[in-house]
């Protein structure tokens, strides 16, 4: 009998999770279901690196939480191992400029830190190519969260340099993976002129998962994570329920993990169905804050403004943001429209009478749930 206080109560020492970090973000699981014609596609673009030739370059698209970063970590992983190739994965939500992009894949390649300031683009960049060249090795880049780039309008410099590396230095053989998860966003029109004419990428698209796949990859990492019998069928459908809903894997992942210490704190040693609902609260918010943590100061400056003028229009709020920041109209409108497109804030046009069209400014998430997480 459940929570049975001789056979269903957790002691002090003892856990539901066999695994906690098969539900970590970052954990890549040994097997990949469901994603196998991607993983094919992804593969013949990278293959070239293993016989020394540049890889080909390559665009993912997908909605959040379709596998389009795990299964770039997965290939890197084997790509890196064959020896003659170095593998770089970049979190443009955290390296959003051109200069810190080429910093991650310096450290990468010397297992060092560039120094901070004193060094320039140019010379940063020199030495990696230099490094490459005598080492005679390949290098893939993945750009991910690409998107953050364009926010910032560092894209089209950080892919012109990474792929014009070869004219600036004999013999440097660099191949980009760009992956996307905002489908408003055009890669290739987004670009300048002198990149669109090098960047010519193999597609591989990411759909949202079916509630069958969802149930597969729920039950393997439930699985893996948790002693056998903490979660039962039941409890696995209404994970795999309200992870379709949300669409996003990562919301189901992060769902398995919170209810089962939900049931630990009830010291059960199964969860519940109830679990899964008390854990929910908190879990459908995953994709909110993950966008919350790689804003910039200002920028959760304004999230804060727009929870407080909620519904106001564009002009409103921009007075209280410049009273709080001292910011110009140039700058607020740029973080409107990065917000706007991270899913953070709807930033919609009417018809106000006698003043043309407005925006007016509105959170996308429940205003309290906001706040609560920056």
């Amino acid at each position: 009998m459940r929570d049975d206080p001789d056979e269903g109560m957790l002691s002090w020492d003892e856990s539901v999770f066999r695994d906690e970090h098969v539900f970590e973000i970052d954990y890549v699981p040994e097997t990949f279901e469901h994603r196998e014609s991607q993983l094919e596609s992804l593969k013949y673009a990278l293959r070239p690196a293993v016989r020394g030739s540049r890889p080909l370059n390559t665009m993912v698209r997908g909605p959040p939480g379709t596998g389009k970063t795990t299964a770039v970590q997965k290939l890197f992983g084997e790509l890196g191992a064959q020896g003659g190739v170095e593998t770089v994965r970049v979190n443009c939500q955290v390296d959003s400029t051109r200069y810190a992009v080429f910093s991650r894949i310096f450290e990468h390649i010397f297992e060092y830190e560039p120094p901070s300031s004193g060094i320039s683009f140019k010379k940063l960049f020199g030495q990696i190519t230099d490094r490459l060249v005598e080492e005679d090795e390949v290098l893939a880049v993945a750009l991910d969260d690409v998107n953050y780039l364009f926010y910032e309008n560092e894209a089209s410099d950080t892919l012109y340099s990474l792929l014009r590396a070869h004219e600036a230095h004999s013999g440097a053989r660099i191949g980009v993976v760009v992956i996307s998860s905002d489908l408003s966003l055009d890669v290739i029109d987004e670009l300048d002129g002198r990149v669109q004419s090098v960047f010519r990428p193999e597609e591989v698209y990411f759909p949202v998962y079916d509630v069958d796949e969802i149930v597969d990859i729920l039950r393997e990492r439930a699985r893996r994570g948790f002693h056998e019998g903490v979660v039962g069928a039941p409890e696995l459908d209404r994970v795999a329920e309200l992870t379709a809903e949300s669409g996003d894997l990562r919301v189901g992942i992060d769902l398995l993990r919170r209810a089962g210490l939900h049931a630990e704190m009830r010291a059960s040693r199964t969860v519940a169905v109830e679990d899964v609902e008390a854990a929910y609260e908190k879990s459908k918010y995953v994709h909110l804050s993950r966008s919350l943590r790689g804003l910039s100061d200002r920028e959760r400056d304004l999230v804060r403004v727009v929870a407080e003028h909620d519904g106001s229009q564009a002009g409103e709020v921009y007075e209280a943001f410049r009273e709080e920041t001292g910011l110009g109209y140039t700058r607020y409108s740029e973080i409107v429209n990065k917000l706007d497109r991270l899913g953070v804030v709807d930033a919609d046009y009417a018809d106000i009478d006698g003043r043309g069209r407005s925006r007016s400014l509105s959170l996308a998430y429940d205003a309290d749930a906001v706040v609560e997480r920056l």
